[in-house]
């Protein structure tokens, strides 16, 4: 057997405050009491609690704003780290591994949909279309973002859904760059949005499927040329 380790006060502190923002009581955006207020709740030294609000921040949970106080930015670690490694992974290994969420995405949601998430995903669809017969990009973008959201919502995965917000920094910027292509082709037969929203709602996995592999090729293939 190995000895058990004692841990250590920063380490206490670390567990402490993560777990005040884990659990919600602590939201994203909310300013978190001050250094000596923490110092008085947790009962040690203010170097302890210094350290652990550092070793937060590296995480990138907590935001030190100079003259501000500290803010969450985050409240899952893991998903911080995932966002980061996106960040430097070579982007056609980005492409790839969102050509797989989005294809398993449509399947569960064709499988798992509901009329309340159905409702939503249409609106979002008629939205996106709207916003290209008036040429507002921006608006484009948060729809386009918004509808493919939505289904992943309706698959019923949470740990997809977990997983596929880390890359909504990825579809944004890719909606974005290819919006004008997008929003020209957006009434035309080859825009598949339509066609993936009708296979979900008619609980037809494999059109489902088709349909969301077709969105994200023709994409690629935009930015391509």
């Amino acid at each position: 057997m190995e000895p058990i380790q004692r841990r250590s006060l920063v380490d206490t502190v670390v567990e402490r405050l993560q777990s005040e923002i884990t659990s919600g009581a602590w939201d994203v955006g909310t300013r978190i009491p001050t250094e000596a207020e923490l110092v008085a709740r947790l009962g040690v030294s203010r170097p302890s609690v210094r350290e652990g609000v550092r070793a937060l921040a590296q995480l990138g949970l907590l935001e030190t704003r100079q003259g501000d106080g500290t803010y969450v930015i985050a409240n899952d670690p893991t998903e911080v780290a995932l966002r980061r490694a996106l960040r430097n992974a070579d982007p056609r290994e980005v492409f790839r591994v969102r050509r797989a969420l989005d294809a398993l995405a449509a399947t569960e949601a064709a499988e798992n949909r509901d009329d309340e998430i159905l409702a939503l995903i249409e609106a979002e669809l008629i939205a996106r279309q709207e916003a290209a017969n008036r040429d507002d990009a921006q608006a484009f973008i948060d729809h386009d973002v918004a509808f493919h959201l939505y289904v992943v919502q309706a698959s019923r995965n949470a740990l997809l859904g977990g997983i596929y917000t880390s890359f909504v920094s990825s579809l944004r910027n890719a909606v974005t760059q290819n919006v004008v292509g997008s929003m020209a082709l957006a009434e035309t037969p080859g825009d598949k949005h339509d066609a993936l929203f009708q296979a979900i709602r008619a609980g037809d996995g494999e059109a489902a499927q088709d349909a969301a592999l077709n969105i994200i090729e023709r994409s690629k293939r935009f930015l391509e040329t």
